[in-house]
């Protein structure tokens, strides 16, 4: 390890803002990125606490693209390392991987690519550091940066130690001038701390980002009948990726298996799966195959997938930690998700069953901690948003978020029956829980009341418009207003001095409405965002997944859902105009541009719709000839050449493009019957042949498979012209030019 590169200004803002459209296809940073780069770029160590779906990676990926040697990262899951290199290939960027899944000769290949310096950016597992051999390679590597990602790993005050993230601070040993940059999105202040002193970070720079997921929506629904409720979120998520966190392997079985009952896809994601089920399902998942997992908390942290639009919680966690980092999986990409959690009084009693058995006294008051922190989540009378970010010592901006159950819900006059149970809390003694306050409200007859007197009290009795379920609510809206307060050790309630005064004063007060199940008819995320044409975005997500299938990746690495939505509300009908879409770089436009660009100018054209972009020059595309006529961009124009007799590689010069799009656009022209003599655009007979043979041995539409069968002297390119004249063929009977090849 050669230690960190001394950073001179030579790149600055401006630079780092040019790669960040090449090859990410953004024309700005978001909030923080580029003064974290910065600082990563001077060679200061650097934490950084970001919200899920803040664009963390991109603060070291991008000055991994700056810096002279390679960027190694730190990444917990091989999941998540293979969804990363994935994602950074798919942008033109030398990225890879080493863990324990792959063959010896697949790690000494991107060994020998790394010491090469032929990868700018290495992923590898903590396990790997201890290694005494691996140390003597990173020893001969020109290491630039370090980056920690998943950092609260480290600290064993995070809700995810990990003992292998306590030996990384071998690697600040090993070169101790290398930076350092430390990344998670759920920490205390104390947890951060703890990490800045295991990973010896020095003349640290701290970036916080806040905790604020604005486009997500928090609800907490009464834990009856959550399995009907749930039914009807995932009817209203239609197609949409969902994921739904279970408390046991067994409960993850068996609603999956209801669901799928129900005619709703879904599979179980638990350790005590087969390794190979469990990976099989997170793939299915990942790849769109399927749209609902139900998994235990095994699941989550390894996927990267941008567009998950709901995450349900069928039983309370643990902690606010827990609960923010599982929620923080939906809407990765900026669109609207929902976050929906069931909660009931045997919630309580179930995370506190597993307290009593904790033997370590620090350890069970520290979890006992969170667990209240997480029931005053629960209670209905705060913004939820509210909570979570008081939580992590942030300070909510305004009283109302306007995204979730309590500040969007129509309110009642609470008045008089919070004054009845406040009442029931003092005449009972204040040693009761709220099911027990509501038993003698509702005048019930149970045993126990008779046993303490207080069948006499003055307020047994009162309410009959309520049931129990109803008053528990009410008084844990009381709890979250501050009026009523619940026990730490037993769920008693008491009453406040704020409540002592409400009474005294006769207050008036206003709470939610009562919540109740979700119907079909609830306005979702999907609905909320339909400012774009929902048929042509069908079109651009099925063209999606068969580029994703060809190349054997999930589909967000060919685009994500927000920049599909931006073309299908943009019309792009130009290569600049694609360009000018979020998310599509340089890359990505000469790999997938003449394909979509195909589909959305033959939609606009059929339904008469104009370019709706401003197609501006982005100092990031490379130049081109000065003959090109952007104007004229469609298939047809190739044609027009092709007719002239041109190749595939003089159109792409004679349009400015490259040979990879007017290929997708002959092999449009093949599969149409629209371009006369298309076998000269053919490879030669003998691979023609071999071709063929990889074709009909695959079998499907996936070209990946074909790819690996010929390996990597054929190209897509050719696969794909031959397969569109195969599929020609086929339905009218063509004969090659060449006889001795026949269909």
């Amino acid at each position: 390890m050669h230690g960190a590169a001394v950073y001179n200004g030579g790149m600055n803002s401006v630079d780092l803002k040019d790669l960040l459209a090449r090859h990410f296809g953004f024309d700005g940073f978001r909030p923080l990125q580029a003064e974290i780069a910065d600082a990563v770029m001077q060679g200061r160590d650097t934490l950084v606490l970001m919200p899920t779906g803040g664009g963390k990676s991109l603060c070291y990926q991008l000055p991994a693209l700056a810096l002279s040697g390679v960027t190694l990262v730190i990444s917990p899951l091989i999941a998540l390392m293979k969804d990363q290199v994935d994602g950074l290939r798919a942008n033109g960027i030398a990225a890879g991987f080493l863990n324990s899944a792959q063959s010896s000769e697949e790690r000494r290949r991107i060994q020998q690519m790394a010491f090469e310096g032929r990868l700018k950016l290495l992923y590898v597992a903590p396990e790997r550091i201890t290694q005494q051999g691996f140390h003597l390679f990173l020893n001969a590597l020109d290491i630039s940066l370090i980056a920690v990602d998943e950092a609260h790993c480290i600290s064993e005050w995070g809700h995810e130690f990990r003992p292998d993230y306590r030996n990384l601070k071998m690697l600040r040993a090993l070169s101790p001038q290398t930076p350092v940059i430390a990344l998670t999105a759920t920490a205390t202040e104390r947890v951060r701390d703890d990490i800045a002193a295991q990973l010896e970070l020095r003349d640290t720079r701290v970036f916080v980002g806040g905790f604020n997921r604005p486009n997500l929506f928090y609800s907490v629904l009464p834990d009856r009948d959550k399995y009907d409720a749930t039914v009807g979120y995932l009817r209203n998520h239609e197609g949409e990726s969902a994921i739904i966190y279970r408390g046991s392997q067994r409960g993850t079985e068996d609603l999956a298996a209801d669901l799928a009952e129900d005619g709703i896809e879904a599979l179980p994601y638990h350790a005590g799966l087969d390794a190979e089920i469990r990976a099989r399902n997170q793939e299915r998942f990942v790849r769109d195959e399927v749209p609902v997992i139900v998994a235990t908390v095994a699941f989550g942290m390894g996927i990267d997938k941008p567009d998950v639009r709901l995450i349900a919680h069928y039983e309370m966690p643990p902690s606010v930690e827990r609960y923010y980092q599982e929620t923080g999986r939906a809407g990765r990409d900026g669109l609207k998700a929902e976050c929906i959690l069931f909660y009931g009084p045997s919630e309580r009693r179930r995370q506190e069953f597993f307290l009593d058995r904790m033997t370590d006294d620090a350890e069970r008051d520290s979890a006992r901690a969170k667990l209240q922190a997480m029931l005053r989540y629960c209670n209905p009378g705060a913004c939820r948003r509210g909570v979570l970010l008081r939580y992590f010592g942030e300070s909510p901006r305004v009283d109302s978020c306007d995204a979730c159950d309590v500040c969007m819900s129509e309110t009642f006059d609470a008045t008089v029956i919070s004054q009845k149970i406040l009442s029931a809390v003092v005449r009972t003694g204040e040693r009761f829980g709220s099911t027990y306050v509501s038993q003698v409200l509702r005048g019930e007859n149970a045993p126990k009341l008779d046993e303490r007197g207080h069948r006499n009290l003055s307020v047994f009795g009162i309410v009959q418009n309520y049931s129990v379920p109803e008053l528990r609510d009410i008084a844990g809206a009381l709890v979250g207003r501050g009026l009523l307060a619940e026990g730490v050790e037993y769920p008693t309630l008491s009453i406040t001095p704020d409540g002592r005064a409400f009474l005294k004063r006769r207050e008036q007060i206003r709470l939610p409405m009562l919540r109740a199940p979700v119907t079909k008819t609830r306005r979702s995320a999907k609905d909320a965002e339909a400012e774009y044409d929902t048929e042509l975005f069908e079109e651009l997500r099925a063209l999606r997944t068969r580029f994703a299938r060809e190349r054997g990746v999930p589909p967000y690495v060919v685009f994500g859902d927000a920049t599909l939505r931006h073309m299908a509300r943009s019309f792009p009908q130009s290569e600049d105009s694609l360009l000018s879409i979020s998310g599509v770089g340089n890359k990505k436009l000469e790999d997938f541009g003449a394909a979509f660009l195909k589909t959305i100018t033959e939609y606009a054209e059929s339904n008469e719709i104009e370019d709706k972009t401003s197609a501006p020059e982005k100092q990031t595309r490379k130049p081109r000839p000065a003959k090109r006529d952007r104007r004229d961009s469609t298939t047809h124009r190739t044609l027009e050449l092709a007719r002239q007799g041109l190749s595939i590689q003089q159109i792409a010069y004679d349009r400015g493009m490259t040979t990879s799009t007017v290929t997708m656009h002959i092999e449009s022209l093949i599969e149409s019957n629209a371009l006369p003599q298309p076998e000269r655009y053919l490879p030669n007979t003998n691979r023609v042949s071999k071709i063929l043979d990889a074709l009909d041995t695959a079998g499907g539409d996936r070209l990946k498979p074909v790819r690996d069968l010929l390996g990597s002297d054929y190209s897509y390119d050719e696969i794909r012209l031959v397969n569109a004249f195969l599929k020609r063929s086929v339905s009218s009977d063509t004969v090659w030019a060449d006889e001795s090849v026949t269909i």
